[in-house]
Parts: structure tokens; C-alpha cells; sequence
């Protein structure tokens, strides 16, 4: 039993490490980072490989296989569901659409040269949850499942700035509709969670206000979607 459960947990970490390295990981970087034999680390993503979870590109790199992309989309209701009473206090405190976007389908790009490694693409800011205020006469109408890249718009640029560690609020106008100014900030600390709150509204907002409130939504939806801990 205590053989079958460090197998598990060294599967999941070289799991945990391929899904951290969006250029891939080499079988030997792999074995490095575990403290393991590289036939140890063959073994363990062969048998990911038979679930779906690992993949080797042609170069034999390391990748998330699809199987992981069918627990994420298990998990996204659980999300959603958590964070809804968050994203109702935003909205009804700003008189603006509240959200939640998550990152989604980050890509791989050529860098060009030969035996370079391949760079991210930003990939696509996806609405998992949305709620609309229930006072005002008129505001945007945002549907949750909206996609758009993820570099525009406040919601995919605050994913970005969670990526190098910035916490603050991002600023929009117009960049995705015309008329329409956004405020969003990240979620961080979640592992494995590219997020933002964000809201949406037809007229300009004051930032110096609704700002702290998107910030404060932010944190207070890494609470609500943190790992829970046993006493």
C-alpha cells in the first residue's frame, strides 16, 4: 500500500509539473525535478498516457494530454457555483455586470529558430459565471461561455498580470465593444487556476472606487476556491 501511494503521488507530481511547463518537459527534466530515474518517469507517464492526461509531441517533449481537459470541464459548475454569491455582491455594490473569466486553450507558437523551444500563445479569456445587477434601468448584457483573446479586454489582460505576479486592477475601454468599460483583477493563489473578477458597464466607471471592490472580489473569490485544509 505505502509502494501503490508514492507511485500515485509521484504520477500526480509529474502531472502537476508537464500542466507548469506550457513549452513541454523532457523525460530527463521530468526525472530531474522528482528525484527519480528517467525509467521511473517513462512508467509513470505511460500509464498517464493510457488515461489521457500526458502526451509526447513529435520532439518527445512532455505535454497535458486531452484527458485533462475533461476534468476541467467537470470542474468549471463547481467553480461557477462557488463563486456566484461573490460575483452577486460585486454587481449590486458597482450597478454593473459582474464576472468571472478563466483562461482557456493557451496554444504553442513557433519561436522560429531550430531546437529553440516553442512559446505560449496567449490563448482565450472564457466568462464561466456572469451575474447582472438587479437596480439598474441599463447594463451589459454578458453571456457566461464568452470567448476572447486573451490579451483583450480588462478580464483577459488581469489573467495576464496574474501570470507575473501583479495583483492589481486593469483598465478598458472599448477594446472589445465599443461603449463598454471594464475593470477586472486576478485570482490568485488557486492552484491551477488562471482567473479573473471582473465587471462590465456601459458608462465609464471610476476606478479609484470600483476598483478596490474588484480587487476585494477577486481575493474574496481565491477564498471561496482555495484547497480546504483539515484541522
Amino acid at each position: 500500500m505505502e509502494e501503490t501511494a508514492q507511485t500515485l503521488d509521484r504520477g500526480l507530481r509529474l502531472l502537476q509539473l508537464v500542466a507548469d511547463a506550457p513549452g513541454g518537459l523532457t523525460v530527463t527534466e521530468a526525472a530531474n525535478r522528482l528525484g527519480v530515474g528517467r525509467s521511473v518517469v517513462y512508467r509513470l507517464a505511460a500509464t498517464l498516457a493510457m488515461h489521457g492526461m500526458i502526451r509526447r509531441d513529435d520532439g518527445g517533449q512532455l505535454r497535458i494530454g486531452a484527458g485533462v481537459l475533461h476534468l476541467a470541464r467537470r470542474a468549471q459548475p463547481l467553480i461557477a457555483d462557488a463563486t456566484l454569491p461573490v460575483l452577486r455582491r460585486l454587481a449590486e455594490q458597482v450597478g454593473a455586470t459582474a464576472h468571472l473569466t478563466v483562461a482557456d486553450g493557451a496554444g504553442q507558437r513557433p519561436t522560429g529558430g531550430p531546437g529553440l523551444r516553442d512559446q505560449a500563445a496567449p490563448g482565450e479569456a472564457v466568462a464561466l459565471a456572469v451575474v447582472e445587477p438587479s437596480w439598474t434601468a441599463l447594463h451589459v448584457a454578458y453571456r457566461a461561455g464568452s470567448r476572447h483573446p486573451l490579451d483583450h479586454g480588462a478580464a483577459g489582460l488581469a489573467i495576464l498580470a496574474g501570470r507575473r505576479g501583479e495583483s492589481g486592477w486593469v483598465e478598458t475601454n472599448g477594446q472589445l465593444q465599443a461603449g463598454a468599460y471594464g475593470i477586472a483583477a486576478p485570482v490568485l493563489g488557486v492552484p491551477g487556476l488562471e482567473a479573473s473578477v471582473g465587471v462590465v458597464a456601459l458608462a465609464p466607471l471610476d476606478a479609484q472606487v470600483v476598483g478596490p471592490a474588484v480587487i476585494g472580489a477577486a481575493a474574496a473569490t481565491a477564498r471561496a476556491l482555495a484547497p480546504r485544509t483539515g484541522n
